[in-house]
């Protein structure tokens, strides 16, 4: 039971949730917290606040208040590689990442908790990279008391199945780097690719085990990539050669190295000729040209994944279509933009 009384009379009044302040362009944080004591010298505050009443509450055994609601609800949509800020603020609970990873979010699920309507979760992308303490999603009730039948629905709705909310470490890999073309081997060019696909893989934290130029030839490139496996290579990435042309044999020197589950062609924009399959257990990438010319291509999307064990074949790839055409933006900000979403 909600009733409310004059700010006027609220001295020696307990508080029943956070009250906000918002100074534009300056501040938005908790002005006076739940279970504060009401003062003399709290009322013009209040006012200034834009609170003439304030509720004074009893709950029904059907009741719940928001921070205990908050507290349920982070609990259950919280999965492993997450944790949770440390209480409620002005309702509501931010859900973090654990450790450095690759946010996984179960989106039926998220769906069903969501359309209940009294309760709300808002997360990050699915499959987007973050960084150990980052605010990866956030959860309250929406209304100050809600139905306790309510929450406990959205908590089963969580916990049922896959978690909602989940970071996946990403391995740390070996990579034997094969750069395939004539331009390259025979050096009428000069390689740009090595440097690309070694930064991409520290990054993530993996390193570059070998690096292996051959020429436009299927044979050459199917025994430098049986070589680099036999190395002790556990990620293998070939560059170039991926294309309609009558030289681009890349692909074919991938079959020639008894590669298996091989999916060419993506629907994202660039990388639409990439590659991705496996010989034995260990992932091959074939990256088109494009990863040479472009900051971020589909290499990117699909790397973080490769690194958690997730296999990658053509529904994965069908289902990036949405989200896939890149802005080329002439300051790269990825992951904070929508490539890949």
């Amino acid at each position: 039971m909600k009733k409310t009384i004059p700010v006027n009379d609220a001295v020696g009044m307990v508080l029943p949730h956070d009250i906000t302040e918002i100074v534009k362009d300056q501040f938005k944080g908790r002005a006076f917290k739940k279970g504060h004591i009401v003062r003399e010298e709290d009322i013009e505050h209040l006012k200034r606040l834009g609170k003439e009443h304030i509720y004074v509450l009893k709950l029904g055994a059907d009741e719940i208040h928001e921070n205990e609601a908050a507290e349920l609800l982070a609990n259950a949509l919280s999965g492993p590689g997450s944790l949770l800020s440390s209480e409620p603020v002005e309702g509501k609970i931010a859900i973090l990442a654990e450790h450095d990873g690759l946010l996984k979010i179960n989106i039926d699920a998220l769906y069903q908790f969501n359309l209940l309507g009294e309760v709300m979760c808002a997360t990050l992308q699915n499959n987007t990279p973050v960084k150990k303490g980052e605010n990866i999603a956030a959860t309250r009730l929406i209304p100050l008391v809600g139905l306790r039948p309510t929450v406990l629905e959205a908590v089963t709705i969580a916990t049922k199945g896959n978690p909602v909310v989940e970071v996946k470490k990403m391995k740390k890999v070996k990579a034997g780097l094969i750069i395939t073309g004539n331009e390259v081997f025979n050096g009428i060019i000069e390689d740009k690719f090595e440097k690309v696909l070694r930064d991409k893989l520290l990054k993530l934290g993996s390193d570059v085990l070998s690096v292996t130029f051959a020429p436009d030839n299927i044979e050459t490139i199917g025994e430098a990539i049986t070589t680099a496996l036999d190395a002790g290579a556990d990620l293998i990435v070939t560059s170039g050669g991926m294309s309609v042309d009558p030289d681009d044999v890349t692909r074919m020197g991938i079959e020639k190295a008894g590669a298996t589950d091989c999916f060419y062609g993506t629907p994202v924009l660039p990388g639409a000729m990439f590659l991705s399959g496996r010989i034995g257990d260990v992932p091959i990438l074939g990256l088109p040209a494009c990863g040479m010319f472009h900051n971020i291509t589909v290499f990117d999307l699909i790397l973080p994944r490769i690194l958690t064990d997730e296999p990658i074949g053509r529904e994965e790839f069908a289902r990036m279509g949405h989200g896939g055409l890149c802005r080329n933006c002439k300051r790269c900000q990825y992951p904070v933009c929508n490539f890949g979403k």
